[in-house]
């Protein structure tokens, strides 16, 4: 196990090398600059700034200081916030993300887990078909789709809900976010735990376990679970990926003041530290995430061994 943590660990040095090396040459390719305003600069103004922030120095110069600065933690300042650091607005939006992320993929697991669960038990039932409709319509429709229709259902028309803005704490103004997140990916573990499920029902030693006179919620809950977690728990790797994608969406629909507010705003206004800050810190935490659902897998399955 520590051998194993240590060689992924080695390999997830270069992965975020490659990561912040590829944002560094893509947004220094685009036209413009951080400091293309509008209105006119004066060519000395412009100059002090660009010597402030090392922008004058040849491209090389200012891709090692970065490489250092992000060898500490340091991210660098951010170009339109003044005197704001790039970790500063991370450590100001991080949270946000963690509770609409976190809190949308915890519903989908549960609801997708149980709702394939049912429909592998009631396998071609009306249960059955009633469920995987609603799963294929919950992949079929893209999120900045469900995102308007809630709040076009719970806000405006039942006015249960606010339709957007963020509270600390106040699970009314979280609740219409998560579940815009969480309906794709509930539906697509729905799918999944229903396929597993009914290849696990179906094999031998399920078989046998019927056979020895257990009861279903027995044999559901000791015997069939753990092994039928085991695609579910390999999709929310990738998964996590397409939380974090999805919310910067769910961030535009609701005005939640999360860290993909700052990547499209940094990346229309060239604020080239913002954006390869957030695309560092994605690309770590999907790799992190990857990693651990890797090490569930061997937790759920003695017989995955991992090489």
């Amino acid at each position: 196990m520590a051998a194993y943590l240590l060689r992924r660990l080695l390999i997830a040095v270069p992965t975020l090398l490659v990561i912040a090396t590829l944002a560094f040459v893509l947004l220094r390719a685009t036209p413009g600059g951080p400091f293309d305003g509008d209105k006119p600069m004066m060519p000395e103004i412009r100059r002090s700034i660009e010597a402030r922030y090392h922008l004058d120095d040849p491209l090389w110069q200012q891709y090692l200081r970065y490489l250092g600065d992000l060898a500490q933690g340091d991210l660098g300042p951010s170009f339109q916030y003044r005197n704001t650091s790039v970790n500063e607005l991370i450590a100001q939006g991080i949270p946000v993300d963690i509770i609409i992320g976190g809190s949308a993929l915890l519903l989908a697991l549960l609801g997708g887990g149980a709702l394939g669960m049912l429909a592998a038990l009631k396998r071609n039932s009306w249960l059955d078909h009633l469920g995987m409709s609603i799963a294929v319509l919950g992949i079929s429709v893209p999120v900045f789709v469900i995102a308007p229709l809630l709040i076009l259902v719970f806000a405006i028309r039942l006015q249960w809900l606010p339709p957007g803005d963020w509270v600390a704490g106040s699970w009314r103004h979280a609740l219409l976010p998560v579940l815009a997140l969480a309906c794709p990916y509930l539906a697509y573990i729905a799918r999944l735990m229903r396929a597993s499920t009914i290849e696990v029902l179906a094999s031998p030693w399920m078989l046998a376990a019927r056979a020895r006179g257990l009861s279903t919620h027995s044999i559901l809950l000791r015997h069939a679970l753990r092994p039928a977690l085991l695609p579910v728990v390999a999709f929310l790797g990738p998964a996590f990926a397409g939380v974090i994608t999805g919310s910067i969406v769910i961030e535009t629909v609701f005005g939640l003041p999360g860290i993909g507010r700052h990547f499209i705003t940094g990346a229309l206004n060239r604020d080239y530290t913002v954006v390869m800050g957030v695309t560092v810190l994605y690309g770590a935490l999907i790799i992190a995430f990857n990693l651990l659902a890797d090490l569930c897998q061997a937790w759920l399955d003695p017989r995955v061994r991992l090489k």
